[in-house]
């Protein structure tokens, strides 16, 4: 069974993907633009500045800086 998606901010969502190497290119109103260089390629991520990201949009961030960082889901679930 998958752990739980946790409740998590834009600013904590941000802080965590800097610690995989990350870092913020942008921020155009309430929406945080990252960028990282991966082996497959560069791999961007837009992240909403919000007080809780909604768990739909965790969700995709999470499933998608899985693949393209090739670190199980999971345990990027339980490293938040």
């Amino acid at each position: 069974m998958s752990p739980k998606l946790p409740q998590v901010s834009g600013q904590e969502l941000v802080r965590f993907l800097e610690k995989l190497g990350y870092h913020v290119i942008r921020q155009k109103e309430s929406h945080i633009r990252l960028r990282k260089t991966t082996g497959v390629g560069e791999h961007n991520i837009t992240v909403p500045n919000h007080k809780v990201v909604a768990k739909g949009t965790l969700n995709d961030i999470i499933a998608k800086v899985s693949l393209w960082n090739n670190i199980n889901k999971d345990d990027l679930i339980k490293m938040i």
